[in-house]
């Protein structure tokens, strides 16, 4: 049974007109549609809440990513650090066992070259204790820096001692010393003789070695062959002058293997034992000068 819509206002209890009606109906539209907006609103929000959260849980991702390789790149630091420490402190006891066995060979003063404690530090205002300071540990930078002071040191004493060493060498290699002949044997001496000619006394200013003839003579140290030729009583005589002001001569020989301004070597052959100038047989004539004065090769030779 169907009513319209004028009858079923009839049947309301209430005394509603049109007014009212329209008023009622408005306010109904109104409520829903502010239900609605309310609806989709809590939902937008409810979206945008749930990316926010989700791009700073991306972004504490990365960070705790950052955070630990951050972690790592410290430890791998730390890991090469130590690594070093070890290097620097093998190559430390390395030069300290050196320095020590150079000292001995060189017979050197150990109080100068000491390599078995750490150098002496000081100065005025250190060592001064500070009221409340608490005792601190040390870094691996400030183990870095402490082992390479001690290494820097280390270094100047061997590049010392090295110079010390050399200049021992070179003074050595200088200083005549050894036979002059590759054989032979001493048939005069330094000093007074009788003069094999005349027969009278005389100065001898060298040593005489008899051997056979071209036996090869031998420069006793290092040096510039200052003179190379005939020399009246010499005969064919080489002089080799030397550092330190020393100077020999080797004289009477058959031939000369060498050039004046020539650089020898000691044990290097210089010339052939022979008998030229003023001599009665085959043999050698050496001479060595200090400063110019003749001195007793026998000192020399026998080293």
């Amino acid at each position: 049974m169907r009513l319209d819509a004028a009858a079923l206002l009839r049947r309301l209890p209430l005394d509603l007109n049109r007014p009212r009606l329209l008023m009622l109906a408005g306010l109904l539209l109104l409520g829903g549609g502010f239900a609605l907006g309310a609806l989709v609103g809590s939902t937008t929000a409810e979206r945008q809440d749930a990316a926010t959260l989700e791009r700073w849980s991306a972004e504490l991702a990365a960070q705790r990513q950052s955070v630990v390789a951050a972690r790592q790149a410290v430890d791998d630091q730390v890991g090469a650090l130590a690594a070093r420490i070890g290097q620097m402190h093998a190559r430390l006891i390395r030069l300290d066992a050196l320095g020590k066995r150079l000292t001995e060979v060189a017979n050197l003063d150990r109080g100068e070259f000491n390599f078995d404690d750490p150098p002496a530090v000081g100065g005025p205002g250190e060592g001064v204790e500070v009221a409340g300071a608490l005792p601190s540990v040390p870094t691996l930078e400030d183990m870095l820096d402490a082992m390479g002071r001690s290494i820097e040191d280390r270094s100047r004493q061997l590049a010392a001692l090295e110079t010390l060493i050399l200049s021992r060498e070179l003074a050595r290699q200088v200083v005549p010393g050894g036979r002059p002949v590759e054989s032979g044997y001493i048939s005069s001496f330094f000093g007074s003789r009788t003069d094999p000619f005349h027969g009278k006394a005389a100065f001898h200013a060298g040593l005489d070695f008899a051997g056979a003839p071209g036996t090869r003579v031998l420069a006793v140290a290092d040096g510039v062959v200052s003179f190379a030729g005939r020399d009246g009583n010499y005969g064919k005589l080489v002089e080799v002058t030397h550092g330190n002001g020393y100077v020999t001569r080797y004289a009477h020989n058959s031939t000369l293997l060498v050039e004046a301004g020539q650089t020898v070597r000691k044990g290097d052959p210089i010339a052939l034992m022979g008998s030229t100038g003023r001599s009665t047989g085959t043999h050698l004539h050496f001479e060595v000068l200090r400063e110019g004065r003749p001195v007793n090769p026998l000192s020399f030779v026998g080293r």
